[in-house]
């Protein structure tokens, strides 16, 4: 994927009249929720963990490019509670070279999920969010990582700091963002997307997300 460069913000509607019926394909470990709220997972045996009420969300951003030009959309808050739906919708973008998604919550956490056809990659700013949030916890069993037990570990991120390297934020400086503890996770994003050649497109979208 070549580098994404500063043009004009334009937005992108997504046929939100029906879901992709496609099935994210799971690693072996991967959670099934069922109608008794209850994960089918040796890692998480407690019930499911209540969704992020809006006003916990801080937004979800898709990004891609075509034909050169990068484009920034806001998606459904109801997709900052679902990481498997996230990915499918990010998969349905008609990027260039894949889609990458952007979830905040509380100011305090984020996600980033890079789809590139059948390729996943996530990261999750703080590993011990996952039992506070149900996509936090999604990311930690995609991975199959073992739950962080509360308190322990906190602060430390879950994934590949790698994610978007081959657009200009290294795995090193992505780790000197996560470590900036006077950063909020919105803050965090919009460093990232500014890395990444992202800006202003990005920052205006999270401008209209946040107010």
């Amino acid at each position: 994927m070549s580098e994404f460069d500063d043009e004009e913000y334009e937005s992108f509607e997504l046929d939100g009249a029906g879901r992709s019926a496609e099935e994210v394909k799971r690693p072996a470990g991967r959670t099934e929720r069922f109608d008794d709220g209850l994960e089918d997972d040796d890692d998480f045996d407690e019930a499911d963990l209540e969704d992020a009420a809006d006003d916990e969300i801080d937004f979800v951003l898709a990004a891609y490019r075509e034909d050169g030009q990068p484009y920034v959309q806001s998606l459904g808050k109801d997709l900052a509670n679902d990481l498997d739906e996230l990915i499918v919708q990010l998969r349905r973008l008609p990027g260039d070279a894949g889609a990458l998604g952007f979830v905040s919550l509380v100011e305090e956490v984020f996600v980033i999920t890079r789809v590139r056809g059948q390729h996943v990659q996530v990261l999750l700013s703080d590993a011990a969010a996952a039992g506070d949030w149900p996509i936090a916890r999604d990311v930690v069993d995609y991975l199959g990582e073992e739950p962080v037990e509360e308190d322990e570990e906190e602060g430390e991120p879950v994934g590949d700091l790698g994610i978007v390297a081959d657009l200009g934020l290294s795995d090193f400086d992505m780790s000197a963002i996560l470590d900036n503890l006077d950063l909020t996770s919105v803050e965090m994003l919009v460093e990232v997307a500014d890395k990444i050649k992202l800006n202003p497109q990005f920052r205006k979208a999270v401008e209209a997300a946040v107010g």
